[in-house]
Parts: C-alpha cells; structure tokens; sequence
C-alpha cells in the first residue's frame, strides 16, 4: 500500500470494488458510440468512415451472441474510468473550491459576516441560541425512518 493516497487498490476492496455494467450492455453501448461517430462524420464532415459501422457491427454481434468476449474489454474500460475518475475529481472539486468557495468566503469576512458565529463574546453569559418560536416537538423525532 502506498502512503499519500486516498485510494487503495486491492481486489475486492470493500465499498471500493467497482462491479461495473454487464458486458451484453458494455457491447451495446458501444455499438451506439461507433455508430454514432460514423453517423456524425459521414453526415457533417462529408466523409463516410465505414470501418466506424463495421466496429458497430462487429460490437452489436459479440454483445448479441456472445457477450463474455466483451468482458476483458469491459474490465479494461471500467479501470479506465476510475483512473481518470481519480484524476479528474480532485481537479474538479479544487477549481470549485478555489475558485467559488474561497472567494465568497473572503468577501464574507472581509464584510464583516460570521456565519458560524465563531467570533468570541466575552460579555456573553452563554452561547445559547434561544429559538422563538421553538422547534419541532421532541416527540417528532421517534420513528424518522
């Protein structure tokens, strides 16, 4: 195990074991994408690609007939997926946090804004948020599920 990560990468990991689709559905989804490509190009570009509707063909008739002949492909795909999804989330949410939290924070601050009310109060007797009017009756809280 490597140190500095925040994924583990061991076989039937837990919570972490990815089961991915099946592989007749790998094969359809596939047969689609190819067959949209050629569709797109052939009718934009001008240029009709017609290996794109053999490889179509060729995904349609395994996913058809034979659908474990997809599963290494599929496996292989699905790695693909979590790799760039451990690429791409972290990226993802530090753009979001840089770049939208962290400036609605300091304009918070910089008005003057508390939300947490972090700020100390040594004047205060207590820190006690009084509720008028109060909340929920206690009883509402039996049986939530």
């Amino acid at each position: 195990m490597s140190k500095g990560v925040h994924h583990e990468f061991q076989a039937g990991a837990g919570h972490d074991a990815h089961e991915g689709s099946s592989d007749r559905s790998f094969g359809f989804v596939f047969a689609a994408v190819f067959a949209l490509i050629g569709l797109y190009s052939a009718w934009h570009a001008g240029k009709a690609w017609p290996w794109l509707a053999l490889v179509a063909a060729g995904f349609l008739a395994v996913a058809l007939i034979r659908p474990a002949v997809l599963a290494p492909l599929n496996r292989l795909w699905m790695k693909f997926g979590l790799l760039l999804a451990m690429i791409v989330n972290p990226i993802v949410l530090g753009i979001l946090f840089f770049l939208l939290f962290t400036p609605m924070a300091l304009i918070a601050r910089l008005v003057g804004k508390d939300f947490l009310r972090l700020e100390k109060q040594p004047e205060a007797k207590s820190y006690w948020i009084v509720r008028d009017p109060p909340g929920p009756e206690p009883v509402s809280m039996k049986d939530q599920f």
